[in-house]
């Protein structure tokens, strides 16, 4: 990740916790900026914001792989949508080390816009948005009906629209998806003030997501047992 070549840059894949089989994973997408080419690197504050939030859903649910994305750039660059391929790549791999275990994706501010972009994969099972970058207030419209959506944003944020986010939720609830929004009161983007709410909040979310998927798991082998 150290070379100043775009095209020489590859994602990469940080694992904060692997158990050998795990009930869900969680994918965790950090932010970026609007347009740059430039690497992506763990030093950066966008990334490193987001790994307490990694390391706390891991202490919470230990039968849950728990793994952050790194970007080949730092920008959403436009048209090329450039971290929605380097999302799509982590699924893959996902899938290839675990199988089709289902996927919960974390996302914080270009992370939730490219959660979204990806919500189509056949992984994915929830979507967790901490102050979604979502312009248009339709990035919702990805998310199917099996699919769950929980977007937590401040009030104060002047990054991100929290009135665009709410806008994207509502789509979402009203085509039948399972989608709430929750106000982080006066908060601005960047989950420091009262940074401790944001992170229980965020693993609450997080861990009802993974309790579906248990249940949902418990039950497939229960039927599986009864037809024996």
């Amino acid at each position: 990740m150290s070379s100043d070549t775009p095209g020489a840059m590859r994602p990469a894949l940080h694992w904060t916790q692997t158990p050998p089989a795990p009930t869900a994973v969680v994918l965790v997408l950090h932010g970026g900026k609007v347009a740059s080419t430039a690497p992506a690197e763990t030093s950066q504050l966008s990334a490193a914001r987001l790994r307490p939030f990694a390391r706390a859903v891991a202490k919470k649910m230990p039968d849950a792989a728990v793994v952050m994305l790194q970007y080949r750039m730092r920008g959403w660059n436009g048209a090329d949508r450039s971290p929605v391929a380097d999302a799509r790549w982590a699924l893959d791999e996902i899938r290839t080390r675990f199988g089709d275990t289902r996927v919960i994706v974390l996302g914080h501010s270009m992370g939730g816009r490219t959660a979204a972009a990806v919500a189509d994969d056949p992984s994915v099972d929830s979507i967790v948005a901490l102050a979604p970058w979502w312009p248009d207030g339709t990035e919702s419209d990805t998310l199917s009906t099996r699919q769950h959506l929980m977007v937590l944003h401040g009030r104060m944020d002047r990054w991100t629209s929290p009135r665009l986010s709410l806008q994207a939720t509502v789509r979402a609830a009203d085509r039948g998806v399972d989608a709430r929004w929750v106000s982080m009161g006066p908060a601005g983007h960047f989950m420091l003030m009262r940074s401790w709410v944001w992170t229980r909040r965020t693993v609450a979310a997080v861990g009802a997501a993974f309790a579906r998927i248990a249940s949902a798991h418990d039950d497939d082998n229960a039927r599986q047992e009864n037809r024996r």
